[in-house]
């Protein structure tokens, strides 16, 4: 089965095609800037590099106001493609058209390529046998989900999204430069946001009820 996030490589380096050489070469190539087109692009890589996208503008410190929901309800749509096993990408055409660049969001692609570099530049190859596999596959859907999930049911203008979202990016980047520790970071910055979440939730719902 082919891996949603590429190839193995042989060698001990990891793919000298960067992450962020891919994306640089989309954002000055003269392809729209949609995620259809950045899936055309990337390819074999495109469920993780979707995931690095759609999740990377909750997962960035800039206000949103809630307007990301659709970019979660698509991540969550694509990772339970991957969890279904699918080895290709679909989405309905209308959301292939949605836009991810461009100088309306100049702002978010600049800092995310420069968080994107600052992260390839520590990364390694570790323990490579741990992906690539039908099992891993499932695993990395389940928690895309999860991420998606704990992102969209944050209250808006709290900033609660934030550590979810990044889990999903730092847990796609782990899984493009096959880096298993890169994973176990956004495990755990992933369930810190989830659980962030529910005890601030308890907490303001206690604190409603006692006021009434």
């Amino acid at each position: 089965m082919t891996s949603p996030w590429g190839p193995r490589q042989s060698g001990r380096g990891p793919d000298p095609d960067k992450v962020s050489e891919r994306l640089d070469r989309w954002l000055v190539g003269d392809s729209d800037k949609t995620l259809g087109s950045l899936l055309e692009v990337f390819q074999e890589k495109g469920f993780a590099i979707a995931f690095v996208l759609l999740l990377g503008v909750s997962a960035l410190p800039l206000p949103t106001g809630g307007a990301t929901h659709v970019f979660e309800i698509i991540a969550a749509l694509l990772a339970l493609e991957l969890t279904a096993g699918r080895e290709q990408i679909w989405l309905p055409q209308r959301w292939c058209k949605l836009e991810l660049a461009g100088p309306r969001r100049q702002r978010f692609i600049t800092a995310l390529m420069r968080r994107i570099r600052q992260l390839e530049r520590f990364s390694r190859p570790r323990l490579r046998f741990l992906f690539d596999h039908r099992l891993s596959n499932i695993v990395f859907g389940l928690l895309v989900l999860g991420g998606s999930a704990g992102a969209f049911f944050a209250p808006p203008f709290t900033g609660l999204d934030t550590l979810p979202s990044l889990g999903v990016v730092l847990l796609s980047l782990g899984v493009l430069l096959e880096d298993f520790a890169v994973v176990v970071v956004a495990i755990v910055v992933g369930v810190a946001g989830v659980v962030l979440e529910v005890v601030l939730g308890s907490a303001a719902i206690n604190g409603l009820e006692s006021l009434f």
